[in-house]
């Protein structure tokens, strides 16, 4: 290690913002810059599937259950709660405050419980991204949240429009009292993205518009408004609040005589300048680069047709980007002189704490002496993330096998992704222990947070033994789970019950011989740091 003085001191405020959290990495509004989804048709998919994701980038529970599916009896209700997103473990009540209830369903599916719902049975799946719209929109009066919304609507629907038109019911009965609401919504044909807000301060109700990904297309929403012209005479396409268009005219927020209705431009972020983020413009130019999209364009296509069929391990890719070595890259001025101790040769190279997940203060620090102060463009793969989805829905395949989630915790650019499927009995015991309290030995959480938070300290010498890990366990996936499937097909058609057990043999075994590994490599990236930082 090479290390001066003024080394030392940024090295050691390096390792005391990282301890701090959110707040003091990140300097951003939680709202602004939480959560990405990126979502491929079945047509832009290598396998067929329909994919949809979900990073949760904030301060969230990270524990999950399989919540299954029961009958209920004449007049059984239901409450619509807030607070669940931030519960330490299931039936953990002291957080969750009830808004309401409706009439039960006489029969609710089973479902993945996320901090954000994302998958039932039936392979319908969702994935989420706050775009905060505008605040005069924000009601008090409904009772229900986005998450709530989610639940509600994986317990009740198959399909995905039918998922959208309950969701806009429930909206105009019971009310809306979230921010504005990016969910993407899939099933084993469709995908699409609904965008939410409230009605107005004291008003019940709320405005929403859904548009389709065209089946061989992929779309991205990352906390902003997406969606522009809406053509409500094409249903295959588009789906929208009857209040769509006259509440933006009333507000004075689109007027006809200047141009055609936009929902982002009536609805959107009024901070924002355009209609996207670095985040849609990196993954729209990796997987369409022929388009020349331009990064200072006033909008973005709301999807892109892939040069080239997107797949699992593509997705997966796409979550880890920190734009190392592109005209975005946050590192790329964070250079100190460097003394070679054998020929006394001096030089600049990139600083041994530069890394794309560096709290502000950090590249405050290092971009002090220098004219060249590169901008913050917010990776997709961040350091405050509590988990990581990609949620797939196969048409050829059984619903308890078709429906698989891949889940990962912390940051998606240090971590692997576990397969979980919708035929499961359970996940993992330490996958159902929340991590928000404290440090816990039993929660899968803090074996990749740790890891994840140490590595930053001196990403140079920790991304190796990362990345090895990563490679071993992404490879090992992908040799193994076609077999676990080839041999749950084999099985199913004669004994659903013990094909499910095997899916839930592996998952588990999967699972815990990688939270194993991740305790252990935390061991090893605690030796980098045994004579300071």
């Amino acid at each position: 290690m090479f290390c001066s003085r003024n080394q030392i001191v940024v090295l050691f405020m390096l390792l005391l913002f990282t301890a701090t959290g959110f707040a003091a990495s990140t300097g951003e509004s939680p709202e602004k810059e939480s959560c990405t989804i990126i979502t491929v048709a079945r047509l832009a998919s290598a396998d067929g599937s329909v994919m949809t994701s979900h990073t949760c980038d904030s301060n969230y529970r990270t524990w999950i259950e399989f919540v299954p599916e029961k009958d209920h009896e004449p007049g059984a209700r239901t409450d619509i709660v807030k607070g669940a997103m931030h519960n330490f473990f299931a039936g953990d009540k002291r957080v969750i405050e009830k808004l309401g209830e409706i009439p039960q369903a006489a029969h609710t599916y089973r479902f993945l419980n996320t901090a954000y719902p994302c998958m039932n049975e039936h392979q319908l799946g969702m994935g989420e991204s706050t775009f905060n719209g505008r605040k005069e929109l924000q009601s008090d009066r409904g009772i229900f949240q986005i998450e709530e919304l989610q639940r509600i609507a994986l317990e009740r629907c198959r399909t995905a429009r039918e998922a959208i038109s309950l969701i806009g019911r429930l909206i105009k009965e019971y009310g809306y009292c979230d921010a504005g609401e990016c969910i993407t919504i899939i099933d084993p044909g469709e995908a699409w993205q609904m965008e939410i807000l409230g009605p107005g301060k004291g008003k019940l109700g709320g405005v929403w518009a859904a548009q389709r990904i065209p089946d061989d297309h992929v779309g991205v929403s990352a906390n902003i408004s997406r969606i522009a012209e809406i053509d409500l005479k094409n249903p295959d396409y588009f789906m929208a609040s009857e209040n769509v268009f006259d509440l933006a005219r009333k507000n004075k927020w689109w007027d006809p005589k200047k141009g055609p209705f936009k929902f982002y431009q009536a609805y959107g972020d009024s901070y924002s300048g355009k209609p996207f983020t670095i985040r849609e413009y990196w993954v729209f130019t990796r997987l369409a680069p022929s388009l020349k999209l331009d990064f200072n364009a006033d909008e973005l296509p709301f999807s892109v047709k892939p040069e080239k069929k997107v797949s699992l391990e593509d997705m997966i890719e796409l979550f880890k980007a920190d734009y190392a070595g592109s005209e975005f890259d946050m590192t790329r001025n964070l250079m100190v002189m460097h003394k070679d101790r054998k020929t006394g040769e001096e030089k600049m190279v990139k600083s041994p704490v530069a890394n794309a997940w560096m709290s502000r203060h950090m590249r405050a620090l290092l971009n002090a002496l220098k004219e060249d102060v590169v901008v913050r463009h917010r990776p997709i793969a961040v350091e405050f993330c509590a988990y990581h989805t990609v949620v797939q829905a196969r048409e050829w395949l059984p619903g308890d096998i078709g429906g698989r989630v891949w889940f990962g915790l912390d940051n998606p650019a240090m971590t692997v992704k576990v397969p979980l499927y919708m035929g499961m009995e359970s996940v993992l015991p330490s996958f159902k222990v929340g991590s928000q309290e404290k440090f816990r030995r039993d929660s899968a959480t803090w074996a990749f947070r740790r890891v994840a938070k140490l590595a930053m300290i001196r990403w140079d010498l920790c991304k190796d033994p990362v990345q090895a890990v990563m490679r071993e366990f992404e490879q090992k996936a992908a040799r193994e789970v076609p077999r676990l499937e080839a041999d749950y097909m084999e099985i199913y058609p004669t004994d659903a019950v013990a094909a499910n057990r095997l899916l839930t043999q592996y998952s588990h075994q999967f699972a815990d011989a990688l939270v194993n590994r991740y305790w252990d490599l935390g061991d090893h990236l605690w030796n980098f740091y045994a004579r300071g930082f």
